[in-house]
């Protein structure tokens, strides 16, 4: 059946291909508007007539390394030296820092003479930057000299996230992939706005991170064909891991590491068998079946491990967060999860990061203070709601709106579908702030997006779940909800279509969408 879905799915597929192609060239001579741009701007007001146009004779001016960036982005497909000064400049598009922007916020002002980037924070100019590269034509992604003009329409920009966090994640133990692969998805992810990349880095099938006390997790637990299926494998060093800290830092998203914990714990106990209440081995498990597997919570030993895994985690990353997991954990008794959870919140506190898990960690009264991730489907409930009133903070992640691995439709080559068909419409046809009564917006952090890797195989497999529904929960997180409108995002997700053509992007060219 699924051979027969994946070889249908491709015909149908193929025209669109086509069409998109074919018609790309003339999605390059219809004009941008300012309000064109993905995720939609807090507010514009276009100035006809006060374009700008990059030149030859263009200059960046700017002393930190967005400035670098922005040339970099804009030199191949103009051909244009664009040299990054520091001194004022006319035809010059100038980046600079002040006050009274908020912590993302920008300001781009765009004149005939010049455009003016502003913002309070590195992280603001990034996001004007990821603006002001989709105001020029598609052809901007070109990675060779184009032969046409490059006009930046006029007007005024202001802009600023309505969530402070914007997140996906990526599942690295059913299907791991490369440091290279994640870094691409990284470049992918931050043109919207995107600003945290959750890596689940452990679970029953491979444990995906270097832990120098407990060797053996990855030495066992990412050897080959501890994929799903009994494909792939592999793990990230901590040098790999810090080198995609840093990667992702400079392009504005924040790594978030999960281990999963007390449950989805099969890889670690096939390595260290005295993390199991009987001290017996359990054999390696490549299948798709979850919440068989639980940490002996009245061994000391456990907290040994959880703690070590923590530290070592702690000291490798920047980031205020560390994801502890605690879902499905059906092997756990109640009793057990409670006793584990107020050993293990305090372990993260202790060692500076903000507990983080899956909204089953709310049941414990340890978690005031943590963040939840509410990945359920119910309307009600209760013990999410008891948390948030006790000091827990929320990220929205409803598996039935934001879980990149549902499929599209019964079409899908690849995917799940225990949480239903989600479309584009689906993924956008919601509103963080009114998904569960009862709780206050301020509660909420935001929102993500997760795409686990049970059918995954390649990065073309990573992006064409990702893309386009990545980008509706990207302007969920980051526009006002004034502006939430599906035609209009819509079309200006069409008009997106020939900058993924250009750049190689294997996206789902959704029948909801009028791909130019």
């Amino acid at each position: 059946m699924r051979l027969f879905r994946l070889t249908l799915a491709l015909v149908v597929a193929l025209p669109l291909v086509t069409a998109t192609a074919s018609v790309a060239s003339f999605r390059e001579r219809v004009p941008i508007a300012l309000t064109g741009v993905l995720p939609a701007v807090a507010d514009a007001v276009p100035a006809p007539g006060d374009d700008f146009q990059i030149t030859e004779d263009t200059v960046i001016v700017g002393s930190g390394d967005v400035a670098g960036q922005l040339a970099a982005i804009l030199r191949p497909a103009t051909g244009f030296v664009l040299p990054v000064v520091t001194r004022p400049s006319r035809n010059a598009v100038l980046l600079r820092l002040e006050p009274g922007h908020g912590d993302e916020g920008y300001r781009l002002v765009i004149r005939r003479e010049s455009v003016e980037l502003l913002a309070t924070e590195r992280a603001g100019l990034f996001n004007g930057v990821q603006t002001l590269r989709q105001l020029l034509p598609p052809a901007i992604e070109a990675d060779v000299p184009q032969r046409r003009q490059w006009i930046v329409p006029g007007g005024t920009i202001t802009d600023r996230p309505r969530y402070a966090y914007r997140g996906t994640m990526l599942d690295l133990a059913r299907h791991f992939p490369t440091p290279d692969e994640i870094r691409t998805h990284i470049d992918r992810i931050s043109r919207f706005k995107i600003n945290h990349l959750h890596l689940h880095l452990s679970d029953d099938q491979g444990w995906r991170i270097r832990i120098d006390a407990w060797p053996k997790l990855t030495e066992i637990g990412g050897a080959p064909g501890t994929g799903v299926g009994g494909h792939g494998g592999g793990f990230l060093t901590k040098q790999d891991y810090r080198d995609l800290v840093r990667y992702a830092a400079d392009r504005n998203v924040t790594i978030v590491p999960e281990i999963d914990m007390p449950g989805h714990v099969n890889a670690a106990q096939t390595a260290y068998p005295e993390l199991t209440c009987d001290g017996v081995a359990p054999r390696r498990r490549t299948d798709m079946r979850v919440g068989y597997s639980t940490l002996c919570v009245g061994e000391e030993v456990t907290y040994r491990f959880v703690e070590d895994v923590i530290r070592e985690l702690a000291e490798m990353t920047p980031g205020p967060y560390l994801h502890i997991g605690g879902d499905e954990t059906f092997a756990t008794s109640h009793g057990s999860y409670l006793a584990f959870q107020r050993r293990v919140l305090p372990l993260v506190h202790k060692y500076g990061k903000i507990p983080y898990g899956w909204h089953e960690i709310g049941q414990s009264p340890a978690a005031t203070g943590a963040v939840l991730q509410f990945w359920g489907r119910e309307r009600n409930h209760p013990s999410v709601a008891t948390a948030v009133a006790a000091g827990a903070k929320l990220i929205m992640s409803p598996a039935n709106r934001t879980y990149l691995d549902m499929e599209y439709d019964l079409l899908t080559p690849g995917g799940l579908d225990w949480a239903g068909a989600i479309e584009v419409s689906t993924a956008y046809g919601w509103d963080p702030a009114t998904l569960l009564p009862g709780i206050p917006e301020p509660s909420i952090l935001g929102v993500e997006a997760p795409l686990w890797s049970e059918t995954l195989r390649t990065q073309d497999d990573i992006e064409f779940l990702a893309f386009p529904r990545l980008v509706a929960i990207a302007e969920l997180g980051w526009s006002p909800r004034a502006t939430h409108d599906w035609n209009s995002f819509r079309a200006r997700l069409g008009a997106y279509g020939p900058r993924w053509v250009r750049d190689g992007v294997r996206f789902h060219r959704s029948p909801e969408i009028r791909w130019f």
